[in-house]
């Protein structure tokens, strides 16, 4: 007997098992088994089976999960699928509800969370105490359900954003036709307990819409503390209703600084520029925050940049005397006069501040506060012999602790800047380690919590390209790999002292930042690198893997409208030289399906020119054109560098005193690898920065050679502390150890960005050249940094 089945696919197989089980009988054996094995396995599965495979890149997750184990297949959102809390939590139900939100504008089905436990067709949150860390997880993703499990509603949270970014990037734009989630076990936990972004809204302010936008980018980061910046020497952003006036005279200038500081002349656009935030909108963004597990900081600068709330009392500077709100950046030397006056003003802003903001923490600033003032004042000097201070930094350190004791009692404690370790320590003060990392380990020695944000790697109002047509910034050069490079824990602190460091935060000021566009340039996607070092084990983290996440991330940055910046294709360039073998050029990204090509003849490079296939070396004069392709398509932006090799480029060069790190450029061999750097900025990689140091430079030849004169170039920014020297000495040796002075110049000062000099040589031949560069010194009074020492920052040394 022979059956023949005709099956509309249409019919359920269910409606099929049922009317073959009626038949039974009527079926041969063979069919039988066939039949009775394919409704057997017909339950309970409400999804189809699975298609794709256990590929790992389908996770483009940011920051990187502590652990991650592909699975095979994917879940399917239908009309039927449910988020269930197994408890009434309410943080369960803040998570739940972000994750219902995503869901309605990515299908367009509302999915109202329920109590309940049948996990079927699914979202299944669940507290579960056994997590060790407060903010961890474990996310579990088959083709039948999603397991949520959390100690707290943060971690929850936070599972929903690794949920988000295992969707789709379409997900973001709007309603699909279909949305599947790849099958995935993943355990995770922050590294850091504290994961911060700061934003300045004193130079430039921002409405609440905007720092709205700011918080969601970094909720979808796992970053929890947002550092608002709400006083400055150019504005008061925060409506303290004690003080009136405070509004309507702090909150505005009258005009704001065009163009870089450095620029000579200064120019202002003649506008009135005003911004404030009522107590209502404030509580608002603490509300917004809060719902995606971010507390708010509050910053009140003081003692110092509090120029524009001078300007509304005058009664709270040293002088007296009528000021006006900060139209320019920088510091200035009107700062509060630790008088009874200034103490109850600030007391009464605290209080309003605190009615607020419910963090625990209260940042009060402390840096940048110049004692001139102080000095000049003779109740300041009063005061430092009434308080056997030793002096204006004992008094800042006074000032610091006054206030640090009333915050105390009501509660809360404060964060400083770490200038705030000058004269003493105030005894629960939490240390924000920003000139560099050496404050943050003093702090840590002594027993003081630490915010690790140091310029070097955390500021990211710095340049991040090299690119000449890079929109304008404060300067410096912070390339998205170094600051993925940093690691926030000191190596020499003991395991105790390691647990002060309380994590990293990343900075942005706003002089240069006018507007949101401007900001989430200069924020994305170097504070997704912020984002990681914070979250993920040091040990996991990878740049190569993190740039292979972030080409997908990118895309979502993009589908949300965050106006990243997209560098990562960008070609960037590494000149080494100084070490007696010539100029060597090393091209980069490296990343799967890029191809660099270059010319070496000034012509731009097609995907036919040369293949970069290493490093390579400059032997003659000539201008590198290099770009990046992607299936023989220009990708990123193309770079060109161009050698002008003269008779130092070649040889063995030594300092005698180190760069900083931060301005070390591509090592000492910078200034002698016949690349001049830029004349606009002093960052990158041609630069070399001295802080307080002379530069003394032995060019080593090893045979006798001939030169007749010494070339060089110095950057002048005196806005940012940094003055060309005094003079240039050169010295020659015959034998290596004897030197005889054979030229000397004085460094004209002037108002151009760089400054240059040449030093004819009377002696014309010899074995070894001294280069010797006398800094400025100590910057002089009324002048940003007064006081300090001068940076140099040197750039080629062209010996002809």
């Amino acid at each position: 007997m022979t059956l023949t089945l005709n099956l509309d696919l249409k019919i359920k197989p269910t409606k099929i098992c049922k009317s073959l089980h009626s038949n039974m009988k009527k079926l041969t054996l063979p069919f039988f088994l066939l039949f009775f094995f394919a409704c057997k396995n017909e339950a309970p599965a409400p999804k189809p089976a699975p298609t794709n495979g256990n590929d790992v890149t389908r996770y483009h997750i940011i920051p990187q999960p502590v652990s991650l184990t592909a699975k095979t297949g994917e879940f399917k959102i239908t009309g039927d699928t449910k988020i269930l809390l197994a408890s009434p939590d309410e943080g369960l139900k803040t998570a739940a509800a972000h994750l219902a939100s995503l869901l309605i504008k990515a299908t367009g089905t509302t999915i109202a969370p329920a109590e309940g436990e049948d996990g079927k067709d699914a979202f299944l949150f669940q507290l579960d105490p056994s997590i060790p860390n407060d903010e961890g997880y474990s996310l579990t993703v088959t083709p039948y359900d999603v397991t949520i499990k959390a100690k707290t509603g943060a971690g929850a949270f936070y599972a929903v954003q690794t949920l988000r970014q295992l969707m789709p990037v379409e997900a973001e734009n709007g309603v699909m036709s279909s949305l599947s989630i790849p099958c995935v076990e993943i355990t995770d936990s922050p590294r850091y307990a504290y994961r911060g972004m700061h934003l300045d809204v004193g130079r430039h302010f921002f409405g609440i819409n905007d720092v709205k936008k700011y918080i969601d980018v970094m909720a979808l980061h796992k970053m929890n503390r947002f550092h608002w910046h709400l006083t400055e020497d150019q504005g008061w952003r925060l409506e303290i209703k004690k003080y009136p006036k405070l509004q309507t005279i702090a909150a505005c200038r009258k005009e704001t600084m065009v163009g870089h500081y450095n620029d000579n002349p200064q120019k202002y656009d003649g506008k009135e520029y005003c911004g404030f935030y009522t107590q209502d909108e404030a509580r608002e963004i603490v509300r917004y925050a809060a719902e995606r597990f971010i507390t708010v900081i509050p910053e009140i600068e003081m003692p110092g940049h509090a120029l524009a709330a001078i300007a509304a009392y005058p009664e709270l500077g040293c002088s007296y005397q009528p000021a006006e709100v900060g139209t320019k950046w920088g510091v200035y030397d009107n700062v509060f006069c630790p008088k009874e006056v200034t103490f109850k003003f600030l007391e009464a802003v605290l209080t309003e501040v605190m009615d607020i903001f419910p963090s625990t923490y209260i940042h009060i600033g402390g840096d940048e506060c110049p004692k001139t003032a102080w000095e000049k004042s003779k109740y300041c000097s009063d005061l430092i012999a009434e308080k056997k201070l030793k002096d204006e930094h004992g008094l800042q350190s006074y000032f610091i602790q006054r206030m640090e004791k009333f915050l105390n009692s009501k509660g809360r404690s404060i964060i400083g800047w770490d200038e705030i370790l000058e004269g003493g320590l105030a005894p629960n003060a939490t240390v924000m380690s920003w000139r560099g990392t050496d404050g943050g380990i003093a702090a840590a020695k002594q027993g003081h919590d630490v915010i690790m944000t140091p310029t070097d790697y955390c500021y990211l109002d710095y340049y991040q390209s090299q690119d000449p047509n890079e929109p304008l910034a404060i300067g410096g050069y912070l390339p998205l790999d170094k600051v993925y490079s940093y690691n926030p824990d000191p190596a020499d602190l003991t395991p105790e002292q390691h647990k002060h460091i309380l994590g990293v935060q990343a900075n942005l000021w706003t002089e240069y930042i006018p507007d949101l566009a401007k900001l989430e340039y200069m924020a994305y996607p170097r504070a997704c690198a912020i984002a990681e070092i914070a979250w993920s084990p040091q040990a996991s983290r990878n740049y190569d893997d993190f740039v292979g996440r972030l080409s997908q991330h990118l895309k979502r940055l993009q589908a949300l409208g965050v106006n990243a910046a997209v560098k990562i294709y960008d070609v960037k360039t590494s000149v080494k030289s100084g070490d007696g073998m010539g100029v060597e050029l090393s091209l980069s990204p490296k990343m799967d399906g890029l191809d660099l090509r270059y010319t070496m003849d000034g012509t731009e490079p097609t995907a036919g020119s040369i293949a970069y296939t290493g490093p390579f070396h400059i032997d003659k004069s000539c201008e590198v054109k290099a770009q990046g392709f992607m299936d023989a398509k220009p990708v990123g932006n193309g770079t060109s560098i161009k050698f002008d090799l003269h008779k130092a480029t070649s040889k063995v060069i030594s300092l005698t005193e180190q760069p900083a790190e931060k301005y070390s450029g591509n090592g000492n061999g910078s200034v002698v690898n016949g690349v001049t750097g830029p004349n606009e900025r002093y960052g990158g990689t041609e630069w070399l920065g001295f802080e307080g140091k002379d530069f003394e430079a032995m060019l080593h030849y090893g045979e006798p050679w001939e030169f007749s004169k010494v070339k060089l170039r110095f950057f002048n920014g005196k806005g940012q502390w940094v003055y060309p020297p005094k003079e240039v000495i050169i010295s020659v040796s015959d034998d290596g150890k004897t030197f005889k002075e054979a030229g000397r110049a004085n460094v004209p000062d002037g108002e151009s960005k760089v400054i240059g000099v040449e030093v004819p040589l009377n002696i014309k031949k010899g074995v070894d050249m001294k280069v010797t560069v006398k800094r400025f010194g100590v910057i002089p009074a009324g002048q940003q940094g007064a006081g300090h020492e001068a940076w140099l920052f040197v750039d080629e040394v062209v010996v002809e």
